[in-house]
């Protein structure tokens, strides 16, 4: 999901600059929606793997 953010946020850049405003308003309205839903679930998902006692990620 984070990835078809960063998609539409270039094309909202690329709309921007060659004079589209609408398009690019669109653009990036639908990425920061985008944003917030991924921003969203992995919190949900972080309080999941802390109540459940899952494994720690390793790095």
């Amino acid at each position: 999901m984070l990835g078809w953010v960063l998609i539409f946020l270039v094309l909202a850049l690329v709309a921007a600059v060659l004079g589209f405003g609408g398009i690019a308003g669109a653009f990036t309205n639908i990425a920061m929606i985008l944003f917030w839903i991924f921003l969203i679930l992995f919190i949900i998902s972080l309080v999941f793997r802390l109540v459940r006692g899952g494994p720690s990620p390793r790095l």
